[in-house]
């Protein structure tokens, strides 16, 4: 093991410092201090701007983001000296103010400790910071369905819901196998886009609204054979991540026949395109009220507009662009843009982030 930690670690530091302009003395010195290391303790340590590094790379490295031109830009939190479940509250708080900025969205990183042993594994709960609750009834379920599992887990912790269709959820922290602690959200902290649409008054009717900053925080980020189980990272949303698929999936909130039927659409047949009316509608609305609000959104064309000049960029620089296809296309009109009609590599290189088993 000792042996492969010492090879990434290697291929890593080499990738690194040639970007960051190193030079050849630096870099060997480098590489022998953190073999080193690895032979006195099994592992290794970050200098800050090596996890800055990092952490880029490992957005530009994400295969099925199509938001990457702007790897460069995040911003790293190092929060690797927090070590009780209070310190790492208070950095997933800056986090978020940080990051909403007021609505103009901010791509932040916040990195927790790796662990040495599983006493020290640190693991947010959350699927993303900020997150709708979903509650199962008879009648079927109040809120985001997504959220059902989790929100049970809350639940059965002691957090108490008023089971309102957008309730935020809880954080939950857990450090090794110590019981998991589960913190509100202060609500100043959590800025929110009322939906309206900019021509069908009626569409206040629905009572919708979605957050401001998808912060993601179940995934592993994987930097030079070290593994930070905790690295809540985000960027802004594109617009039909919320139209397309978060109101508008049967699994979601399944709104595409309440939006048609406000439109007086024929749904008696799929030759009508009645769904695909709604579809385009609910992203109108969304986009248009999150530029009304002063929030950071992009549209699924400007998107892909700016993946082509990432993949400008990488050709550019002699690096080779992966991608997941069945991700990259967005989930609206996906013939109308450049990447529907490409192959990528669905290769996965490090550093990236990686699925986790859920801890709960």
């Amino acid at each position: 093991m000792t042996h492969q930690l010492t090879a990434e670690a290697r291929a890593f530091i080499q990738e690194c410092y040639a970007f960051l302009g190193k030079t050849d003395t630096e870099l060997d010195a480098r590489i022998a201090e953190i073999a080193r290391e690895i032979e006195e303790t099994g592992s290794y340590e970050h200098t800050g701007e090596e996890l800055h590094y990092g952490v880029k790379a490992a957005w530009r490295n994400s295969n099925r983001c199509i938001g990457r031109l702007f790897w460069n830009t995040i911003h790293l939190f190092d929060a690797r000296s927090a070590s009780t479940e209070a310190e790492i509250r208070d950095a997933l708080f800056r986090h978020i103010e940080y990051a909403t900025n007021n609505g103009k969205i901010r791509p932040v990183i916040t990195v927790f400790r790796p662990a040495k042993n599983e006493s020290e594994q640190i693991r947010i709960w959350n699927h993303q910071l900020i997150r709708y609750a979903g509650f199962e009834t008879d009648d079927g379920v109040i809120g985001d369905p997504h959220s059902v599992r989790f929100t049970k887990a809350c639940l059965e912790l002691g957090w108490e819901a008023k089971r309102e269709p957008f309730e935020i959820l809880p954080l939950v922290i857990q450090i090794g196998n110590r019981p998991p602690v589960w913190y509100e959200i202060p609500k100043h902290l959590i800025l929110e886009v009322p939906i309206k649409h900019p021509e069908f008054t009626w569409f206040e009717e629905l009572s919708l609204k979605w957050y401001a900053v998808p912060i993601i925080s179940e995934m592993r980020l994987e930097v030079g054979g070290i593994h930070y189980s905790a690295a809540p990272f985000n960027g802004w949303y594109m617009e039909a991540e919320i139209g397309a698929r978060n109101f508008a999936d049967e699994g979601r909130f399944n709104l595409l026949p309440t939006v048609a039927s406000y439109m007086n659409l024929d749904m008696t047949t799929n030759a009508s395109l009645w769904k695909d009316k709604a579809l385009i509608e609910l992203n109108v609305a969304v986009h248009h009220s999150y530029k009304e609000a002063g929030v950071s959104i992009v549209d699924h064309h400007t998107a892909a507009q700016q993946f082509k000049l990432f993949e400008q960029q990488e050709q550019a620089c002699g690096r080779p662009v992966t991608g997941d296809w069945t991700w990259l296309i967005p989930p609206v009109s996906p013939a109308t843009t450049h990447i529907f009609h490409k192959l990528y590599d669905n290769t996965w290189h490090t550093p990236n982030f990686f699925y986790q088993e859920k801890p709960y």
